[in-house]
């Protein structure tokens, strides 16, 4: 039996803001299809639960939890003045809602790995016009926001910028679940400072010191949190260990897996040939599929596959250098010659466990400014009104490099 509208008016009891409203029975139904439905099965913070015990939130709670600020931001917004309708208000919530609909098993795995040149923004969108479909052209205006191309262009603002309530909430939510209290932002404080002047989003002068702590605080959970040096290892490793099977699969060597982690093994996915039957593919893919794999594939024939799922498995991860410097080619060199001794394998092989990269930490933008709103109406960039000289220097990235190679040089 159908489900009435009175019925669709749930509330969700969130450990960060409390309860949560649905606000009408279209963000239900949104909010029960399985496309949605999916994002309990993708973790927010891929594997950073092998740093983080805690760090076990997924993306489900974190789009429910942006569309409850957003609902929050609408309401300070018109309390200040602003006229926002009741379609754009939906339209809004419906955006952010959607915002990280694309994202791929373990967050951002996929994109490096079995599905090339698409980005989860662009998959994002290929869901909303999908749904758009579903819902009879009531998500045009939210699509709309989302892609930038409504005339108010403060409403994307909202969803993208460097203020935007995506950030409030991964901040506060990835800090609570972490437990690195640096992150703990306030949220509630910086939307109650937001305001338009000239159709762009501005931060009333009252709220200078609570958007300095939310850039430091964004500075402090990337060195903290994403860019922790074992869970970078851990990101790189899944990465590595999903492009030897797709390596392996390009062989027609038998593999584990589900239908949908197959599918995109054994064909060649990008942006070309991305269309609706590969959407319908990726929609059945998640965390789920690929930790059954891995666990699989550490019994498997190939030691390069095997070695690389038990060390994900057992949380047996490679050892990481950091450094400001670009790691010497004849360093590189030297450990890889080593592991090829060590491990009986060839330099292909051993570059599986051997390899560099590049991190980079910019937690303000000059170029895309947080603008402040002072007493007499004029606007100044957060990095020239604020007192606090830190401001200027987050605005330069900060770049460091490593490398990763194995701890014990043993292969089973």
């Amino acid at each position: 039996m159908k489900k009435n509208s009175t019925n669709k008016l749930k509330i969700l009891n969130d450990p960060i803001y409390g309860f949560i409203r649905i606000p009408n029975s279209l963000i239900f139904d949104i909010i029960e299809h399985p496309y949605f439905q999916r994002l309990r099965r993708i973790s927010q913070m891929g594997l950073s639960n092998l740093v983080y015990p805690g760090a076990n939130h997924t993306r489900f709670h974190h789009a429910v939890g942006c569309m409850d600020l957003m609902q929050k931001t609408v309401r300070v917004l018109r309390v200040k003045g602003i006229e926002i309708s009741d379609e754009e208000e939906n339209a809004l919530c419906i955006a952010i809602l959607l915002h990280d609909i694309g994202h791929g098993a373990f967050s951002h795995a996929l994109e490096h790995s079995i599905v090339d040149g698409i980005t989860h923004e662009e998959i994002s969108l290929k869901f909303m016009h999908k749904l758009n479909e579903k819902f009879e052209g009531k998500l045009d205006l939210a699509i709309q926001v989302f892609t930038d191309t409504y005339h108010r262009k403060f409403l994307h603002q909202l969803i993208s910028s460097q203020l935007d309530i995506d950030r409030l909430d991964y901040l506060k939510r990835d800090s609570f679940y972490t437990g690195v209290a640096e992150g703990n932002i306030s949220s509630d404080r910086l939307i109650a400072m937001m305001n338009i002047v000239n159709d762009e989003l501005v931060i009333e002068k009252k709220g200078i010191y609570s958007v300095e702590k939310f850039l430091i605080a964004r500075r402090l959970m990337y060195w903290q949190v994403y860019l922790h040096k074992t869970g970078l290892v851990a990101e790189h490793m899944l990465v590595k260990v999903l492009m030897r099977a797709k390596e392996l699969a390009n062989k027609n060597v038998e593999l584990f897996g589900s239908s949908a982690l197959r599918f995109f093994l054994y064909n060649k996915i990008d942006e070309k040939n991305f269309d609706d039957s590969v959407l319908e593919k990726f929609s059945k893919l998640d965390d789920y599929d690929l930790l059954s794999a891995i666990k699989e594939w550490a019994n498997h024939s190939d030691k390069v596959l095997s070695r690389l799922a038990s060390m994900i498995v057992n949380r047996e991860l490679l050892r990481i250098e950091i450094q400001d410097k670009k790691v010497a080619k004849k360093y590189q060199e030297t450990i890889l010659d080593k592991v090829v001794d060590d491990f009986a394998i060839n330099k292909d092989e051993a570059a599986y466990f051997v390899f560099t990269g590049v991190i980079s930490n910019q937690a303000y933008n000059k170029n895309l400014p947080i603008k402040i709103l002072n007493k007499k109406g004029k606007l100044k960039d957060i990095a020239k009104a604020s007192d606090q000289l830190n401001l200027q220097a987050l605005s330069k990235p900060v770049t460091k490099h490593f490398i990763c190679y194995p701890k014990k040089m043993r292969l089973a």
